[in-house]
């Protein structure tokens, strides 16, 4: 009778740890965004809130993911040391263009106002920034790469229809086009902006 209470409470127990872990990606996107605007509400020099948001990203942004997809057919012909190479690079050039252009913001009223389930792996969380005396209300998408449901990440916002992964796409492909392929080209114009 005791192994059976204690099997039972071993149950429940695993049952709980798993809804707890399990991260609905509306609900993720909402605190991703709760965290950023509290770190862009303080009063702290722009460099250290810079900081505080890359180390968002890293944990929200699947940057392997969008750094992969955005090197196009390209990353086919690499070796396993340039991709090593690459995903050092483009994780910094990201790191960088994100942050600084997000830590240009004071405080994003963002709200999340729906959900669509694409499939076990992706959702697209629907959402609004608020619109102010500077600029217009604008309509942002989040596509969430929900593969593990413990560990949602975001793998593209989609900003008034304009995905900002496939533009990155296409940035990188001209860079690749304009020189040949030659991707040490590439690699350095991602070292030249995160330098700068």
């Amino acid at each position: 009778m005791k192994i059976k209470k204690i099997a039972i409470l071993i149950v429940l127990y695993l049952l709980n740890t798993s809804i707890l872990h399990s991260i609905e990606a509306d609900i993720f996107v909402q605190s991703t965004i709760n965290r950023a605007s509290k770190i862009l509400s303080e009063d702290t020099p722009k460099e250290e809130k810079i900081e505080k948001l890359k180390s968002i990203a890293e944990d929200t942004v699947d940057i392997k993911g969008i750094g992969f997809y955005t090197l196009g057919s390209a990353r086919k012909t690499l070796s396993d040391e340039q991709k090593d190479i690459y995903k050092k690079l483009f994780k910094d050039y990201f790191l960088k263009s994100f942050s600084s252009r997000l830590a240009e913001y004071s405080n994003p009223q963002i709200d999340v106002i729906g959900k669509e389930v694409l499939s076990e792996n992706y959702t697209i969380v629907n959402s609004l920034l608020k619109g102010t005396s500077e600029r217009p209300e604008i309509k942002i998408d989040w596509r969430i790469y929900t593969k593990d449901p413990k560990n949602p990440l975001i793998r593209d916002l989609i900003i008034e229809g304009l995905s900002l992964a496939r533009t990155q796409k296409e940035e990188f492909a001209s860079i690749l086009n304009s020189n040949d392929g030659n991707i040490n080209i590439l690699f350095e114009t991602l070292t030249e902006f995160s330098q700068n």
